[in-house]
């Protein structure tokens, strides 16, 4: 077996949320509990920051595996999904799995997959579980896939747990209201671990509270113990006595979008529980932490600017929540004109998200090259009802094309709506 039969056997003989969507949907633990007992456990005695949320879970995973990194800790990083390389998903000190440890894992415990027949995000969590363990890593920062509760990440026992947001998004999966997606999240505190809720909700606060009470987790709400002031610099200040030793401290950071000031809220307050956890961060590590996000992790996706001539910038952003931060974004970047290039899935109601867009910009309408990508000529339709018009396109490439064509020098681009749409973005030339 090469990397690419490797590839072929996880793509096309597990199935996969992110291409085929609820058909691989695993609403238990069972079977990554089964993965993990063939392989040793090897979740067990991992140091691990876990980390949920609706928005911005990747966000803060990557800052905050950036500044462990910069503290001298071997850093493991598990994330999803990947734009294109399967090995983005797992990392140490911002380096990308082996192609090699793809293979010989798979070749060496292809009789308990067959006997198991687990999902690609089971399978894939408990790869990046037993690399971190092999390579010895000091703590490893793992984002859920989805939810919390049921989440194949699920079995960890963590230093810390994050839960950055709460919004409607998965909601077949997760439940129709706040509440109940708040109380999937909340899965993942455990007994007698701190969490670190990034946005206060006063329709959820009180869920997590009452969960944290019962597993006598300490809770910390990061926007009620922190505030920035500034943007590049950005300076974030406390509320909290016991910090302001800390704080205030000046960032220079790369990261592009208003919502990274809840994020990196979120970031300085879970910092500062590993701090009392006996972490050794100083404020450099800290300020280096943010300022090299990128190079330390391959951080990307997020309200990045792919040319600026035009200017064309993708964003990952696809749920409500998401969406209207991005068009604060694009309210806030000068332009005349806007041109959306546009794509979503198929088994999410595309109707939330197409009522928010606004009416006066000129869409290409596109389909991700995936089973689950919504067909570009229904999205069509469907925007239509919400009064947005444009041109459909038989590629995302085709659609980039045309509008960056259309684009004078001083309109804007954006690309998004699904996170497979950036990532055929991602794959393009704009030289």
């Amino acid at each position: 077996m090469n990397y690419t039969q490797a590839l072929d056997y996880l793509y096309s003989r597990l199935p996969m949320f992110q291409r085929i969507g609820p058909a691989a949907y695993k609403a238990d633990l069972s079977n990554t509990l089964r993965l993990c007992e063939a392989l040793d456990n090897p979740e067990e005695g991992l140091r691990v920051v876990h980390i949920a949320g609706t928005n911005g879970k990747g966000s803060v995973a990557h800052m905050l595996a950036s500044i462990l990194q910069e503290s001298g800790l071997k850093t493991g990083l598990f994330t999803s999904p990947h734009f294109q390389d399967f090995r983005e998903r797992i990392r140490i000190n911002g380096r990308k799995v082996p192609e090699k440890y793809i293979v010989d894992f798979i070749k060496n415990h292809a009789p308990a997959f067959t006997r198991i027949t687990p999902s690609f995000f089971e399978l894939t969590t408990v790869m990046a579980f037993l690399y971190f363990k092999d390579q010895k890593t000091d703590v490893c920062v793992v984002e859920t896939g989805m939810g919390g509760r049921l989440d194949s990440t699920n079995v960890t026992t963590p230093d810390a747990s994050v839960i950055t947001n709460i919004g409607l998004d998965h909601t077949r999966f997760l439940g129709e209201t706040l509440k109940k997606i708040a109380a999937e999240k909340a899965g993942i505190i455990k007994e007698n671990t701190p969490v670190i809720i990034g946005e206060t909700h006063p329709g959820t606060q009180n869920i997590f509270k009452h969960v944290a009470a019962n597993n006598n987790a300490p809770i910390h709400f990061a926007d009620r113990n922190f505030f920035s002031m500034g943007d590049n610099p950005m300076n974030i200040h406390t509320r909290k006595e016991e910090y302001k030793h800390h704080y205030p401290i000046k960032l220079y950071h790369p990261l592009k979008g208003g919502y990274q000031r809840k994020n990196i809220i979120t970031c300085m307050q879970a910092t500062e529980i590993l701090r009392n956890l006996g972490y050794i961060i100083d404020n450099r590590n800290v300020s280096a932490g943010l300022k090299n996000i990128i190079s330390n992790t391959g951080f990307r996706g997020r309200w990045q600017v792919l040319s600026n001539h035009p200017p064309t910038v993708c964003d990952i952003g696809h749920n409500p929540a998401g969406l209207r931060e991005i068009l604060s974004m694009i309210r806030h970047t000068p332009h005349k004109k806007l041109h959306m290039v546009f794509g979503t899935v198929n088994d999410k109601p595309a109707d939330p998200v197409l009522r928010l867009l606004p009416e006066n910009a000129t869409y290409y309408f596109c389909k991700a090259s995936i089973p689950r990508g919504m067909d570009a000529e229904e999205l069509s339709r469907q925007a239509g009802k919400a009064g947005l018009t444009g041109k459909t396109f038989t590629s995302v490439k085709n659609a980039i094309r045309s509008a960056r064509q259309a684009a004078g020098k001083h309109d804007l681009v954006f690309i998004g709506g699904s996170t497979f749409v950036v990532a055929e973005a991602l794959e393009l030339d704009y030289a």
